[in-house]
């Protein structure tokens, strides 16, 4: 046993390790810590050493060091009860915690359904308890975006609160997703094709009814707003919307929802009023997820990567926090439209 390791109690130290490599502490410290700014050889170097003494990184100084607490949150601005009845949340979970499996990172879930949630958590954030933080179902007014700003705390949110954007986000591709299922639509002969929106605050939602539009005219259909159904992404708010849209347009033959959930509110209301799938209407939603494979009839449906999501998500705030990149990327996933038998 040598000297220094008695000195050390026993215990390699990042010292010994740098000795044993032939290199400086700092060097060690960032082949240790995954930094890319080092050259192949003296990673195997330094790695050999690691090995050799069987050094095990004291995480708890390491993240005082860098002023780190290895923890980033995922932000979620609604109720649990939405949280716990969307699939789309759990897809999103899902990826990130992949992501983030082989790391060092703890994942904060956090549902902000309030104000007074909303000003503790600005509060939790203000006090830099986290390294970073995941963003999905953000509207356009929510101040949490502006506040990660001011604080210069890594960010990335999953969808985006406009067309420009300013911090990096993932999202899908609503619009083509959208226009290729009304396009689908128009291709089984259906005209007067309604759709059940998403919030008007949420851009996603917004791009669904733009690529609805833009299919409409292309076909050459007459639009008429009285086929467009507002609602907010709920089971509730998809049925309230599809007994609207039916007091307006009674031979309306064919809908696309802007979410599964609201594609079973609306199955419900039209099995009510008698109307057969497809048969009578053809029905579309949007996400692709268990609902739509577990109805009946099965619902077609576009696909969204939303597991693939979570984890670019994850991983563009990974660098971000590693200070790898300076960028803010705005990722665009492409979407499939799925055809089952409600269409």
């Amino acid at each position: 046993m040598t000297a220094a390791r008695v000195r050390s109690g026993g215990r390699p130290t990042l010292e010994e390790v740098a000795a044993r490599a032939g290199v400086g502490r700092g060097t060690a410290s960032r082949v240790i810590n995954g930094s890319p700014r080092v050259s192949a050889q003296t990673r195997e170097a330094v790695e050999a050493a690691v090995a050799e003494l069987g050094y095990v990184p004291n995480r708890a100084a390491r993240a005082l060091a860098g002023n780190r607490t290895d923890a980033i949150a995922l932000v979620v601005p609604e109720s649990e009860t939405r949280f716990f009845a969307e699939p789309y949340f759990s897809d999103i979970v899902r990826g990130v915690g992949a992501a983030l499996a082989d790391t060092e990172m703890q994942l904060l879930l956090t549902l902000v359904g309030n104000d007074r949630e909303r000003r503790r958590l600005a509060q939790y954030l203000t006090a830099h308890r986290v390294d970073g933080v995941l963003m999905v179902s953000v509207h356009a007014d929510d101040p949490l975006p502006d506040l990660l700003e001011q604080l210069g705390m890594p960010a990335v949110m999953g969808g985006r609160r406009s067309a420009s954007e300013t911090l990096a986000a993932v999202d899908s591709d609503n619009f083509g997703g959208a226009r290729a299922a009304v396009g689908h639509l128009v291709t089984r002969g259906r005209r007067a094709i309604a759709t059940i929106t998403g919030p008007g605050d949420v851009h996603g939602a917004q791009r669904r009814l733009d690529g609805y539009r833009a299919a409409i005219h292309e076909a050459g259909i007459e639009p008429d707003e009285r086929l467009i159904g507002p609602a907010d992404f709920s089971e509730e708010g998809g049925a309230r919307a599809m007994r609207e849209l039916l007091a307006r347009r009674p031979d309306v033959d064919a809908v696309f929802a802007a979410s599964d959930v609201m594609a079973a509110g609306a199955r419900q209301v039209l099995r009510e009023a008698g109307r057969r799938i497809p048969d009578d209407v053809a029905l579309i939603g949007f996400d692709d997820s268990a609902v739509a494979r577990h109805m009946d009839p099965a619902l077609t449906s576009v696909r969204q990567p939303i597991e693939e999501m979570g984890r670019t998500m994850a991983r563009v705030l990974l660098k971000e926090i590693a200070s790898e990149t300076q960028e803010r990327p705005q990722i665009v996933l492409p979407t499939e439209l799925v055809v089952r038998d409600s269409s």
